[in-house]
């Protein structure tokens, strides 16, 4: 079974997943990545500027892909 990392890239700072999951491929890391990324912003103050929020995915071998959340205030009347 493969095994994944999943870094995260706040924009200020890279936060190493030293542990990785096992997962059954790319499709479920994927996955994984959009669900971390989900339970992550809910987190985070709605009002905070940001340049997104990064989840950069890789196997032994190096990068496979990554995952980006990057939010928006809607002006009122948007």
């Amino acid at each position: 079974m493969p095994h994944f990392y999943f870094d995260i890239w706040d924009g200020e700072s890279l936060v190493v997943d030293e542990e990785g999951l096992s997962l059954t491929g790319q499709r479920a890391a994927e996955v994984e990545a959009a669900l971390s990324l989900a339970d992550i912003t809910r987190e985070l103050d709605p009002f905070t500027s940001s340049d997104g929020l990064t989840i950069q995915v890789r196997d032994a071998v190096g990068p496979v892909f990554s995952a980006t959340f990057v939010g928006e205030r809607a002006l009122p009347g948007d």
